[in-house]
């Protein structure tokens, strides 16, 4: 029965997409700064000296809603599929972790059709449902769902051969 323990159907780790590098984090923050900074001195050529606080303020919400998104993007769901069990590991922007193990006779994939934005992948077991995959497009959602039926029915097919 050892055996059925390592041998690995699926060790996938799902992480959202990077839309901008730290580099170019810097360049955009150095033109949005430069832009303001620019746009507030000739408001402040016309005597309107309070305004170059707004573009202050608008610079600064650029900065933190960048920032925001970096954080976010630390987030990762690991998903492991052996012929006894799945295991799910989400660790979240804060650095906490959940962890699940489903055994894979009584798990199933679960993927609304047809695909909507509201269309959860999801990993149920029993009347327990894990969604995963939130960040992902709708074609990599239904990607991962066939992989994921995939490896389950194989390590099925591992535990129980006349299926």
């Amino acid at each position: 029965m050892s055996d059925l323990q390592e041998i690995i159907y699926m060790d996938a780790v799902l992480r959202p997409n990077r839309s901008l590098s730290q580099r170019g984090f810097t360049i955009v923050m150095a033109i949005v700064g430069g832009v303001s900074f620019l746009t507030g001195m000739a408001f402040i050529s016309m005597g309107a000296i309070p305004v170059i606080g707004f573009f202050g303020l608008d610079a600064l919400a650029f900065y933190f809603a960048f920032r925001l998104s970096f954080r976010r993007q630390r987030e990762e769901t690991h998903i492991r599929i052996s012929a006894r069990e799945m295991c799910l590991t989400h660790t979240k922007a804060d650095g906490s972790r959940k962890e699940a193990k489903l055994p894979t006779a009584f798990a199933r994939v679960e993927l609304e059709e047809p695909l909507t934005p509201n269309s959860w992948l999801r990993i149920e077991y029993g009347k327990t449902a894990y969604v995963i995959g939130r960040f992902l497009t709708l074609p990599e959602r239904k990607s991962l769902a066939k992989a994921l039926r995939r490896a389950l029915h194989e390590a099925r097919l591992e535990r129980n051969p006349a299926q």
